[in-house]
């Protein structure tokens, strides 16, 4: 089992969950966090720190192309060890739902 970030960050991209990682396996997109999935050590700290609740198990429904996504980016995003704000918008886009087409696919500047 991994831990993975679903499109509830997409646009909002709270950092309260990589504060608490005990393994830094988290990966900055533009507008979106990812969890590398082979780094992941289950221990599942960062899901209840997600405000959102965007963080899920891979053992979920229909989690396949999540991991598949998180795993992608991982690759090619920078490293995040440490709490930043998040996106000026974040309030406005936390109980949006279907947000997956608005996932940037640019690193973190």
């Amino acid at each position: 089992m991994t831990y993975i970030v679903t499109d509830s960050c997409i646009n909002c991209k709270y950092t309260d969950c990589v504060e608490v990682c005990p393994v830094d396996c988290f990966y900055e997109g533009e507008n979106f966090l990812v969890i590398h999935p082979d780094e992941c050590i289950d221990c599942g700290v960062c899901e209840p720190e997600c405000p959102v609740e965007a963080i899920l198990p891979d053992t979920e429904a229909e989690m396949e192309n999540w991991v598949a996504l998180n795993g992608k980016y991982a690759e090619l995003w920078p490293n995040i060890a440490e709490r930043k704000d998040p996106m000026p918008d974040a309030d406005a886009w936390a109980e949006k739902t279907g947000k997956l087409p608005h996932l940037s696919e640019a690193p973190a500047a």
